[in-house]
C-alpha cells in the first residue's frame, strides 16, 4: 500500500490525462489509469500504477477497473473524469455519428466515471470529483454545437453533484480549459473548421502546455478537504474569449 491515496483518471493516454497522471505520482500517488490506447499507458513507465484499457462507455468495465485498484491501493480519493472527444464541425453538414460519439463519451462516460466511486466516497465522507469540462462549456463557439452541449451537461451535473455531495464532505470540481496544447484537434474531420481552429490559435500565440493544467489540478485537490475551488478556468493569456 502506498502511503498516499489513490488517484484515478479517465483518458490518461494523452493530453491533460497524461500530464496530470505524471504529476499526481511524481507526489507520490498510487494512480488508476484508463484509457482506450493500452500501449500509451504502458510507456508512461509510472511507478505505483495500475493500467486499465477502459472505454469510459463501458460502464462495468470501468467500475471493475476502479474495483481492482482498490484491492491494492485502497480507496480512490480523487476521480478525475478527463477522458472526452471533440469532433468539431458544421452542424447541418456533420454525420450524427460523431454527435452520438461525443455525447456518449462526454456525458454518459462522465456519469460512469463518477458512478463507480460516489458511494464509496459517499461512505467515507471524504473524496474529490475532478470533472472535466471546457470553456465551450460556459459560452458557444462556431462549429463547437454538440461539444458545446456535451460540455454544458457536464456543468450543469457538476453543480447538481456539488449540492448533493457537500454535506457528505465530498468536492465537486469543474475544470473548464481553453486553447491547451493536447490532441484534441486529432478528432476534427471538417478541413474548414479545423483550419479555423488552427487559425485561431496560432492568432494567440498558441496554446498553453498541460503540465500547467496539471499542476493546477495537483494544488485544488491538495487544498483541506473543507477548502474547495468550485471551478478552475485556465487559457492562454492572449484568448479573450
Amino acid at each position: 500500500m502506498a502511503d498516499k491515496p489513490l488517484i484515478a483518471i479517465t483518458g490518461a493516454s494523452s493530453g491533460i490525462g497524461e500530464a496530470t497522471a505524471r504529476a499526481f505520482s511524481a507526489a507520490g500517488h498510487p494512480v488508476l489509469l484508463m484509457a482506450r490506447r493500452l500501449d500509451r499507458l504502458e510507456a508512461l513507465r509510472l511507478p505505483n500504477a495500475v493500467l486499465k484499457q477502459v472505454d469510459v462507455r463501458d460502464r462495468a468495465a470501468l467500475t471493475a477497473a476502479v474495483v481492482d485498484a482498490e484491492s491494492r491501493f485502497g480507496p480512490v480519493d480523487m476521480m478525475f473524469a478527463n477522458a472526452g472527444i471533440a469532433r468539431l464541425g458544421d452542424i447541418a453538414k456533420q454525420p450524427p455519428e460523431e454527435w452520438d460519439e461525443m455525447i456518449d463519451i462526454n456525458t454518459k462516460g462522465v456519469m460512469n466515471s463518477v458512478h463507480a466511486v460516489m458511494n464509496g466516497m459517499i461512505a467515507r465522507r471524504h473524496g474529490t470529483l475532478m470533472m472535466m469540462s471546457s470553456i465551450a462549456g460556459r459560452k458557444v463557439y462556431p462549429d463547437h454545437t454538440v461539444y458545446c452541449g456535451t460540455k454544458y451537461f457536464v456543468h450543469a451535473v457538476s453543480e447538481s453533484f456539488r449540492e448533493y455531495l457537500a454535506p457528505h464532505d465530498v468536492r465537486v470540481i469543474v475544470l473548464s480549459p481553453g486553447i491547451i496544447d493536447t490532441e484534441v484537434l486529432d478528432h476534427v474531420k471538417d478541413e474548414t473548421t479545423l483550419a479555423n481552429y488552427k487559425a485561431n490559435k496560432e492568432a494567440i500565440g498558441g496554446g498553453i502546455s498541460a503540465d500547467i493544467v496539471a499542476e493546477l489540478i495537483l494544488n485544488a485537490y491538495n487544498l483541506p478537504q473543507k477548502a474547495i475551488v468550485q471551478e478552475i478556468v485556465i487559457t492562454p493569456t492572449r484568448q479573450k474569449y
